[in-house]
């Protein structure tokens, strides 16, 4: 069971915005908050390299509570400025050529899939779209049957920007083990809201952020890699940090996933990344991602009760992203008018998901994002200003 009434006393903004916008950018918890201000104070009053020396224990605590997180081990996990970064960080390394193929799903990012396109452009892959089953997920049957000699990676987002699906990433794992293909798993919505365990998924590459539901600053974004792989992919850049410059023209790179980051970082934002862990590992991940499915389909059940609305969530299971249209409104003037009732929304635009939603003749929607500190209260409030916008 989850203290909400400690949550939200542990997230002062609760008192003056109704926040559904968790896959955005969440509200940070007042821990959080006190281990960036702690950082930016010593920045301010003794210079960056000191408050860097002050703060080196929570530095290194940020790779532990990281891999206690994921069930990886430290030295498979990395810092990196966001999460699109992070991705690309493992996939610009991999050497891919002419007559590879790489599979994907129509849940794809854009960032990700345009990384693709530009990739195949450049190196020669082919890009394969796995189809997706009666409810919109991957289907699983399909992936078994499309992989061949020459499928060298499958690239899949666990849970898309535009929707409450949540891709089955572990039976995707399965399939990705038993053809030996390499498995790149975008993690970006769903570390934070869901039980992320990356030896039961069996991915061997993780990308997130920890601007959403890990409640951490923004300008950050962590990447896992499995040991097993890590010397099967060339870092894009490396610096003195990621590598050693061992002779005057040689070099070899640092052991583990540290190779993808780079000296210079944004210490505070780490910093606080760490506690952002830490607090909610102290909550329980089981129980943040039990109550935040159970709010999303409270959400989806009450908009569903409106006049005029229509819910657009795919998948067989669901999380805490809800998106719907209602007739006759624009979904971003929905978000301009809920967000002058002081609720925070978010607009998945036709760009962002291209493959999936131009297929559904969904040019956008709104969308609505709820996490373990929001209440049925919040829900009951939010489903009126919608039938009254």
């Amino acid at each position: 069971m989850i203290d909400i009434e400690k949550a939200r006393l542990d997230t002062p903004s609760c008192e003056n915005v109704l926040h559904f916008n968790n896959a955005g950018s969440s509200l940070m918890p007042v821990p959080v908050f006190n281990a960036l201000q702690r950082v930016l104070r010593d920045e301010y009053e003794v210079g960056g390299y000191e408050a860097a020396r002050r703060a080196e224990d929570d530095l290194q605590a940020f790779y532990m509570e990281f891999a206690g997180l994921l069930n990886a081990e430290p030295d498979e996990i990395a810092f990196v400025e966001n999460a699109t970064r992070a991705w690309d960080m493992a996939f610009y390394g991999l050497h891919l050529k002419p007559g590879d193929r790489v599979i994907t799903h129509a849940s794809e990012y854009a960032s990700n899939y345009l990384a693709l396109l530009h990739q195949s452009r450049r190196l020669g892959f082919e890009i394969d779209i796995v189809a997706s089953d009666q409810s919109g997920q991957i289907d699983v049957d399909a992936l078994d049957n499309m992989i061949g000699a020459n499928t060298k990676l499958i690239a899949i987002t666990h849970v898309p920007t535009q929707g409450g699906l949540v891709n089955p990433a572990a039976e995707v794992g399965k399939i990705a083990q038993k053809h030996g293909v390499l498995y790149l798993l975008d993690a970006c919505q769903s570390v934070g809201q869901i039980n992320v365990d990356v030896a039961e998924i069996g991915c061997d590459i993780l990308s997130g952020t920890g601007r959403k539901f890990l409640r951490g600053p923004r300008g950050t974004g962590f990447l896992y890699v499995r040991r097993g792989i890590i010397d099967q992919i060339d870092p894009p850049f490396i610096d003195l940090f990621s590598a050693k410059w061992t002779e005057a023209n040689s070099f070899t790179l640092v052991d583990g996933a540290k190779r993808f980051e780079n000296w210079e970082s944004f210490v505070a934002g780490r910093v606080g990344l760490m506690e952002a862990v830490r607090y909610a590992r102290n909550i329980g991940l089981a129980n943040i991602e039990a109550r935040v499915s159970a709010l999303g389909q409270d959400l989806r059940d009450a908009l569903l009760e409106v006049k005029g609305v229509s819910v657009h969530d795919l998948g067989l299971k669901k999380c805490g992203i809800v998106t719907f249209k209602k007739d006759g409104i624009d979904p971003a003037l929905m978000g301009d008018t809920l967000r002058g009732d002081g609720i925070n929304v978010s607009t998945s635009q036709m760009t962002s998901a291209r493959l999936d939603l131009e297929p559904r003749d969904l040019k956008a929607l709104t969308r609505a994002s709820v996490h373990y500190f929001n209440t049925q209260d919040e829900i009951t409030r939010f489903v009126e200003a919608v039938k009254k916008a």
